[in-house]
């Protein structure tokens, strides 16, 4: 049973699904929309929240924190600069996740998570 077990593991080890998360949630940030399947977009949806909600101040110590999960630095810059400044009075809340149709290969449900 998975009592009070939390996150989904795509069946990769957990150096591998950290590197993964990380790539999806830059990908986020800098195109502000991507298509994937739903699973992927509910567990990158409070990763990328608690970044944004990190990045409406813009001091060093935030620009710091947001390098070591980001991947580049433009999406750091589009964190502090661009999404921070979007969101500066909205209480969380930042991202939707619209269900789509399945994928035609392997039948997965898709979704498309995006920026309000």
């Amino acid at each position: 049973m998975r009592h009070l077990r939390k996150g989904r593991k795509f069946g990769r080890v957990a150096a591998s699904r950290k590197a993964f998360l990380r790539g999806l949630a830059t990908s986020l940030v800098v195109d502000e929309k991507m298509t994937t399947t739903v699973a992927r977009a509910k567990e990158i949806r409070p990763i990328v929240e608690r970044l944004v909600t990190r990045g409406r101040d813009n001091t060093l110590v935030t620009r710091r924190y947001l390098s070591r999960y980001l991947l580049t630095e433009a999406a750091v810059l589009k964190v502090l600069n661009d999404l921070g400044a979007r969101y500066k009075d909205r209480n969380g809340g930042y991202t939707r996740i619209i269900k789509m149709s399945t994928r035609k290969g392997d039948g997965a449900e898709l979704a498309r998570i995006e920026f309000i």
